[in-house]
């Protein structure tokens, strides 16, 4: 029986992840779940069928919301950056699943590395902040960090037994996104439900926007850098459109090894709760080469989709640069997201902010959260000044900023 705790229970990959709890219930037991505000209502019906130990939400109001909706069958709750630390540490659990998205992902994550749980990693925004922070703390602590990104599972896949000697490079898929095959003109007219109108996966808001845009991929990118212990040189993107082939790795002798499967998160999923063995998957259908019929592989186009060019110049750096990017990145996704900003003005922004910033090379983790803090503030400012001048015709300044998930 192996014991899991999630963070973001209520979000697109924390649901499929308790959809694979659901089916699989001799070998899985839920310990501990934390969800976003929104969803208390969802939260609630988790906790009365998987009852869990511990239930996180985000403040001491929407805790006494819940312990309202649940009465007696509450188990013990708590709440903010506190609780989400008491999720990811919590003693009976073996299997952290860090599926909330950005920044917010790091503390408690860091902590359950510092506490040696195996992480199976949703949240790409740790490693490409923090990745030369949090990877040499997981072989000190002996944490195992399993990535549940479907490139990411498919490299880990392939890589078994391997070592980075032997990669020649590392081929990393992307479907290319609801954009794939449009115009840089109709690209800048693009309206929020174009942009949220994913090929092939269904994901949550913000991950489907970094879709559209490419950033997801030059994320991913930052992460593999430090996950693979790789040079960001040896990672090449490829645009996949079917997203059947995962990801890949090419070896030095020339031959490829990949991952093949539908695309449905459920898969790697399951593959990083009950890795290192194979079990037997009720959730996801077989693939079928001979009713899928073909597969084909075009470069990416880095001057319609800009904000992998910036991932990319940043990938190689040991200093807060990509934290400054993933801060800038969140702010203006919800921006956009709130009609503030139109979609080409996430790349300009992201750039403007990655010009103004100071970075600091290699970073502590308190030196990594001021760093996410100031970029947030200084894209957020950037966004105001904008809006001021005469004709910005977007109304006042954003207020706050995205502090959290998919739920």
């Amino acid at each position: 029986m192996k014991r899991i705790a999630i963070l973001g229970s209520t979000g697109s990959i924390g649901r499929q992840t308790l959809d694979i709890v659901r089916a699989q219930s001799s070998d899985l037991k839920v310990v501990a779940l934390a969800a976003g505000a929104k969803n208390l209502e969802l939260i609630c019906q988790q906790a009365i069928e998987f009852k869990p130990e511990l239930i996180c939400v985000p403040s001491a109001e929407s805790a006494k919301e819940v312990a309202r909706l649940l009465g007696a069958k509450a188990p013990e709750i708590v709440y903010g950056e506190a609780g989400l630390i008491a999720v990811a540490t919590h003693a009976n659990v073996d299997t952290l699943v860090t599926a909330v998205v950005g920044f917010l992902g790091l503390k408690p994550t860091a902590a359950a590395v510092a506490a040696g749980k195996t992480i199976a990693l949703a949240n790409k925004e740790t490693l490409v902040a923090a990745g030369g922070v949090i990877m040499p703390m997981a072989k000190q602590y002996g944490s195992k960090i399993v990535p549940v990104d479907s490139e990411h599972s498919a490299i880990f896949q392939s890589l078994s037994g391997y070592q980075t000697k032997d990669i020649k490079q590392v081929w990393l898929t992307g479907s290319g996104g609801p954009f794939r095959t449009w115009d840089k003109a109709k690209i800048a007219a693009a309206r929020i439900e174009d942009a949220l109108r994913h090929p092939n996966w269904a994901m949550g808001a913000k991950i489907t926007i970094d879709s559209a845009t490419l950033m997801n991929k030059g994320l991913e990118l930052i992460e593999a850098r430090w996950l693979f212990d790789i040079e960001p040189e040896r990672i090449r993107v490829i645009i996949h459109p079917q997203s059947i082939l995962h990801s890949a790795v090419e070896f030095v002798d020339n031959s490829v090894l990949g991952q093949m499967g539908l695309p449905d998160m459920r898969l790697p999923i399951h593959f990083a709760l009950f890795y290192p063995e194979r079990v037997v998957s009720t959730e996801v259908p077989p693939l079928d080469l001979i009713k899928l019929g073909s597969l084909t592989f075009e470069e990416p186009d880095y001057d319609r989709f800009p904000c992998l060019r910036l991932a990319k110049e940043v990938a190689s750096k040991n200093d807060t640069s990509a934290c400054v990017l993933n801060a800038a990145n969140e702010i203006a996704v919800d921006a956009f997201l709130k009609g503030r900003i139109k979609f080409m003005e996430i790349p300009e922004l992201i750039e403007r902010v990655l010009n103004k910033a100071n970075f600091v090379s290699r970073p502590s983790l308190e030196q990594i959260i001021e760093a996410d803090e100031q970029s947030r503030v200084l894209t957020l400012g950037t966004i105001e000044a904008k809006q001021e001048l005469p004709g910005a015709g977007r109304g006042g300044a954003i207020k706050g900023s995205l502090v959290a998930s998919e739920g």
